[in-house]
């Protein structure tokens, strides 16, 4: 931590001594908000972001917040630049998630679905809505997103759903929306489809059905049996099945292809056919084809045209096209039934242990079931083939460009888009019916009426389904800023120009919008999509409630007490044992709970791990690292601040050669910077930041100030230009830094404009530094990195030496280059003082006295001996310290060495051990060296 000197303490501080996140966060964001300033403002050229529409009813987690800072990181470095920016904020409304949050709170009450219709649960979840539907919206404020929030949409409000049903209807008449019977993901819970990303995999053991198949009369199989062998996961649905497919190669089986089967239990034939889809080596090789109840079996039997034979109510059970004594059966129930009577009838060979792939629904947790129901169906392909030109033309980048292979394989296999849910929450469809049950879509009833010439007493029913939710957001970029008027906020900012999104709903999200987009507007919705990857724990594991491994950002930004956290992670879990086992673990890695880090301290985290990659592993030591960071930088500022009378104005002066190496460092770093965002590469970005404030500002330039702030008259040209430097850098590096870490760098600036004779009332609004800003001067950077090299060199041998720090001592160093000569002359009163060095001797190669040496490219820096007692004591503690780490070196070797221990122990403890043995091993040769070139010197 800076060191502040008794002088600059007593003088009155103008920032509060300890950084303090908590004081500084929610006041300055209001003091933004209130201010107008997240409002596109200027003449320049626009930029747009439509910020990933949260769930109405979500809370922030820590994919969330990550991708949330990488868009502010954006937003804010390009309103600095000078561009009309605009991040439009609105949330999604939710369909399934809200309407169950709703459904429970009714519950709750003691009053069922049923008992309501639909006009007063819909108002019920709007007053909802209306009274806690804010929660994410409030944690977006709190991690610093500058979004304009007088533009906020929902898209259930007036205006984004009349571009929904304009986008159905028009669709609808162009022929790319029809209605049909079609095999979905269907929640017998909810009973309604589901698209892929509702559905949630679990792999469990369940069991595999080797049943017995009759064959029709008078057809045997090469070994004379009478029937074939299917196996199944899914013995219900049997009565459902349409076929038996084989391989055409299997030879086994290729006499009986064109055959019959008698379907046990239900006496009615199915052929045997062929079909490239059959696994020989599962089960039998004989495959059961059920269309109505498989998604695989319905690809098979539309090759084949085979009949679709749907047994399954909407709520899973048994229908009446399944024989009497299975009718009105839950399918489990059927199962058992079902395997019972064909064990009955010797049809079941065999029952195995398998691993199987159980469907969920991700919000009810129901098992899912493939059933063929009614739907409202996309025509998709004449929307791809527009989309998959507008990336291989270029008008849309990926980043990383490889995601651009997983869209055009999804988008090549595109098939037509499910888009209706049987639910009350959401865009109810445009269509209406008559007791003929004709379809009319139109708007409106009124424009249903008028366009069809209908009588005004026809009754006419509306469909009662709602769009899923994916359709309506396919239209976030356009449908927010006005569509379907062209307003001026659609000219200006669209297409938005990149959309920040995770790899997992480029199919869902992101290729729909670009075929709605292109479709009704003639534009790309976006010109560039960065790509992030998942975050995980430190471990690489996913955050889940199971594992209890999730981190709340609002816990890290506002920390928590451990005995809470452990209570936010177990109180939904039902299973007592797994609840003690968070909470143990959470004791362990939390003994003291979550410190209070701050915004910035977790945003410098996120751009710091975001490299190109699939994955992010999150650690809290991170965050506390970046948090020590915000400490480093507020008392560099107090430093600064300290050495300043309040007439002090930045003046334009000569440059020392320190004050010319730090001005050219910081154009190189802001040229770096500037190719980082540019290039996406937030890591980098943070890294250089890192770099340069903590090391080269705070560790050097600050050292190197000191002798002029505490030697030199204030007045003197000297000191004036070295507070300049000081105060115009620390100002730059905050604007620099200003993007990732808004709150600490808007409280900094602050203190910092009036020395800088800037205008503006915010951070925000400044410019970001541009290269031209500092002139590089490659001779100062050269003679300082010279000068770094040699002091560190110095302290280390100190430390090796363990001089204190207060003794001076003296220094002598050979093989200097012509280069070096001169910065010797420049840099040798600061070597003297950051060394603590009283006479640096440039000698000979074979002119060195015995002492401490180090070698350093040409450079040989040693420290003499002062007596021949320092030389004994040196060498008597080398001695020491080598026998100390041959016995840890005898220590580890004997575990190693050990099979039990090696075998046995976990593998991060044996390859924890074989580090140390490493670093000890090294550890123990440079230490000989050292005892062996001062023997060989005696």
């Amino acid at each position: 931590m800076l060191r502040l000197d008794a002088h600059i303490m007593s003088k009155q501080p103008q920032m509060d001594q300890h950084f303090d996140p908590q004081r500084i966060e929610e006041e300055t964001y209001r003091n933004w908000e209130s201010s107008g300033y997240f409002q596109p403002t200027g003449n320049g050229k626009p930029y747009s972001i439509a910020i990933p529409p949260p769930n109405v009813t979500g809370t922030l987690h820590v994919g969330h917040a990550f991708q949330n800072t990488i868009m502010d990181v954006l937003i804010r470095y390009h309103r600095m630049e000078g561009f009309s920016t605009l991040w439009q904020p609105g949330t999604d409304h939710a369909g399934i998630a809200t309407q169950m949050v709703v459904t429970e709170k009714l519950r709750a009450e003691g009053v069922q679905l049923s008992d309501v219709d639909r006009k007063s649960f819909v108002d019920r979840v709007w007053k909802w809505r209306d009274e806690a539907g804010g929660t994410i919206t409030k944690q977006m404020r709190r991690v610093g997103s500058s979004v304009d929030w007088s533009r906020e949409r929902f898209t259930l409000d007036e205006g984004f759903s009349r571009a929904v049903h304009e986008v159905f209807v028009r669709l609808y008449e162009d022929g790319l929306i029809y209605r049909g019977k079609r095999l979905v993901n269907w929640d017998p819970v909810m009973k309604t489809a589901l698209s892929d990303l509702e559905v949630v995999n679990d792999e469990v053991t369940g069991s595999l059905w080797y049943l017995r198949y009759p064959l029709e009369r008078g057809v045997t199989t090469s070994d004379g049996s009478t029937y074939v062998v299917v196996a199944t996961t899914r013995p219900e649905t049997m009565l459902g099945d349409s076929a038996v497919a084989v391989h055409p190669e299997d030879d086994r089986y290729k006499d009986l292809v064109g055959k019959h089967i008698e379907l046990p239990l239900v006496n009615r034939q199915i052929p045997i056919i062929a079909d490239d889809y059959v696994d020989r080596e599962f089960g039998t090789g004989c495959l059961k084809i059920t269309p109505a109840h498989d998604f695989n079996d319905n690809e098979v039997g539309e090759r084949h045209q085979l009949p679709l034979v749907n047994v399954f109510t909407a709520e899973a059970a048994i229908n009446e096209n399944a024989p009497a004594s299975y009718r009105g059966l839950d399918r489990f129930v059927a199962r058992e039934r079902i395997v019972d009577d064909l064990k009955k009838l010797d049809l079941l060979e065999r029952i195995e242990d398998y691993k199987v792939q159980l469907p969920r629904g991700e919000r009810s947790n129901a098992i899912l079931e493939p059933w063929m129901t009614d739907q409202w169906f996309v025509a998709i392909k004449a929307l791809a083939e527009p989309a998959i030109a507008a990336v291989e033309k270029g008008d849309i980048e990926f980043v990383p460009k490889r995601w651009e292979n997983v869209y055009f394989n999804w988008m090549h296999n595109i098939k037509d888009w499910c888009i209706s849910r049987q639910l009350w929450w959401g865009h109810q469809i445009p269509a209406w019916y008559d007791d003929a049950g004709n379809i009319f879509v139109a708007r409106t009833e009124e424009e249903a009426r008028k366009k069809h010439n209908l009588a005004s007493n026809l009754t006419l029913r509306r469909d009662p389904d709602v769009l899923e939710t994916w359709f309506s957001s396919a239209l976030w970029t356009f449908g927010t800023l006005g569509w379907p008027e062209q307003t001026q906020d659609l000219e200006k900012f669209h297409p938005t120009d990149v959309l920040v999104t995770g790899h997992d709903i480029i199919f869902f999200w992101v290729a729909r919008m670009i075929m709605m987009t292109l479709r009704f507007t003639g534009e790309v919705p976006f010109k560039q999509v960065y790509v992030t990857g998942l975050v995980r724990d430190k471990n690489g594991q996913k955050m889940t409630k199971t594992k209890g491994n999730g981190l709340d950002p609002m816990d890290v930004i506002e920390g928590i007490e451990v005995q809470d956290l452990i209570e936010k992670r177990t109180s939904n879990l039902t299973q007592p044992r797994m609840a003690a086992r968070i909470a143990k673990e959470t004791k362990r890695d939390f003994p003291d709970g979550i410190p209070t880090y701050g915004t910035d301290a977790l945003r410098f985290t996120f751009c710091a791990i975001a490299s190109p990659g699939s994955t992010y592993n999150f650690d809290l030591q991170q965050v506390e690292g970046y948090h020590f960071f915000c400490n480093k930088l507020w008392n560099a500022t107090r430093f600064v601040l300290g050495n300043l009378d309040d007439s002090f104005k930045v003046q334009n002066c000569e440059n020392s050669l320190v004050d010319a190496w730090i001005k050219s460092r910081l154009a190189r770093l802001i040229e770096r910077l500037r190719a980082s965002i540019a290039d996406y590469r937030f890591d980098v970005y943070a890294q250089e930041l890192y770099q340069f404030i903590w090391h080269e500002y705070c560790d050097w330039y600050l050292e190197l100030a000191k002798p002029v702030l505490f030697n030199e008259p204030a007045d003197s040209d000297r000191a004036i230009a070295t507070r300049s430097t000081l105060v115009q850098v620390l100002e730059t590096q905050s604007r620099l830094l200003h993007p990732v870490m808004p709150y600490i760098t808007e409280t900094i600036w602050q203190k910092l404009a009036p020395y800088c004779n800037l205008e503006g009332s915010t951070i925000m609004l400044a410019e970001f530094p541009k290269v031209d800003d500092y002139a590089v001067d490659t001779e100062s950077e050269k003679s300082v990195a010279w000068m770094q090299k040699v002091v560190s060199t110095i302290r280390n041998l100190r430390s090796e030496r363990r001089i204190p720090p207060s003794n001076q001592v003296v220094v002598e160093i050979s093989g200097l280059t012509n280069s070096d000569l001169s910065a010797v002359r420049q840099t040798t009163p600061l070597i003297q003082r950051l060394a603590k060095v009283s006479e640096l001797q440039q000698i000979n190669e074979d002119a060195h006295k015995p002492g401490s040496t180090q070698v350093v490219d040409n450079l040989r820096i040693s420290l003499p001996f002062a007596s021949v007692e320092e030389r004994a004591a040196e060498q008597e503690r080398l001695a020491k310290e080598i026998g100390r780490l041959q016995k840890d070196l005898q220590q580890s070797n004997g575990k190693l060495a050990n099979e039990n221990f090696v075998n046995r122990a976990p593998e991060d403890v044996v390859q924890k051990e074989r580090d140390r043995k490493a670093t000890t091993e090294s550890q123990l040769g440079v230490l000989e060296n050292q005892l062996a070139s001062l023997e060989v010197g005696a």
